[in-house]
């Protein structure tokens, strides 16, 4: 009997992305309810900015390219021009480092000790994380993973 393969729909194509997304938003939702000085209320804080994280690695390296990093999406083509070339192939960098200026202006502008600032300030550290890791990961390689063999 011949197997038929079935279209998959829109949310099993971007169930990850989906799933990562609703557990930011229930973190957020958790958090606004929460004591921040509660251990609850600081984990709910901390969990915000390492799923973000996650939502945006997800997202980003799904649509975005750094040239020599095995951490973003594949590249196909060249683009018409030099500079449209150039952006290309730093997208994921540039937006990194773009949404990052911006969570440091927001950081910047709010009490580090506030309940929201201590999110945005881990959000912060999280940007930095990730481009530190799409950097590194164009240069250097770990044995036994799949880019080190």
């Amino acid at each position: 009997m011949k197997q038929t393969r079935t279209p998959k729909g829109f949310l099993h194509k971007h169930s990850l992305s989906l799933t990562a997304l609703a557990v930011v938003a229930l973190l957020i939702a958790l958090y606004y309810w929460s004591n921040p000085s509660t251990h609850l209320g600081s984990f709910f804080g901390n969990a915000i900015a390492d799923w973000t994280g996650v939502l945006v690695t997800v997202l980003m390296t799904k649509h975005l390219y750094e040239r020599g990093s095995a951490e973003s999406k594949k590249a196909n083509g060249k683009s018409p021009s030099a500079v449209l070339e150039l952006l290309r192939e730093h997208s994921l960098t540039l937006f990194l480092l773009i949404t990052g200026v911006a969570w440091i202006v927001a950081f910047k502008a709010m009490d580090p000790n506030s309940k929201w600032g201590q999110v945005v300030g881990n959000i912060v550290s999280e940007w930095t994380q990730i481009l530190g890791l799409v950097l590194m990961t164009k240069r250097l390689i770990e044995t036994g993973s799949k880019e080190g063999h």
